[in-house]
């Protein structure tokens, strides 16, 4: 049974890009926006009390086994770019995420890249196992641990 959650479950985070992140043009490589595509999905989970290390500890592990990305514009080096995390449906042993990645201006965010990750939750076996109650419903919950965009 896969469920929808709300609009409450969402993160926003902060990212300037680093120069190795940049192709010869000086644009930002197609492959970063999976790197903040992680940063945002990470700090989605932290700001849920959601610690990665004590979950792999239980065996409980969440590799990514889709990617999907949709870039609409260019980032170049040293811009400050919004990225945001949105939990989009959460299954018995998957969980979906979607990300926009934005860049901030006066006259209103300018959408640079979207895209979605699917990830299953996996046993220290790597098999496909049920999502424990209380992971689901700190996915599902609001921010306990809130902190401000540019504290990643």
């Amino acid at each position: 049974m896969k469920r929808t959650p709300g609009p409450e479950c969402a993160s926003v985070v902060l990212v300037r890009v680093r120069f190795g992140e940049t192709d010869l043009m000086g644009i930002v490589h197609h492959a970063a926006y999976l790197s903040w595509f992680e940063v945002g999905r990470v700090e989605y989970l932290r700001r849920r009390g959601i610690d990665a290390l004590d979950w792999a500890a239980r065996g409980v592990h969440l590799p990514v086994i889709e990617a999907s990305l949709r870039y609409r514009r260019s980032a170049r080096f040293d811009e400050r770019l919004t990225v945001e995390t949105r939990l989009a449906e959460l299954g018995r042993a998957s969980v979906g995420f979607e990300y926009r990645v934005l860049r901030p201006s006066p006259a209103g965010d300018e959408l640079l890249t979207e895209g979605a990750t699917l990830l299953a939750c996996v046993n220290d076996r790597h098999v496909p196992t049920r999502l424990p109650a209380d992971v689901a419903n700190a996915l599902l919950g609001a921010e306990t641990r809130p902190r401000a965009a540019s504290e990643v």
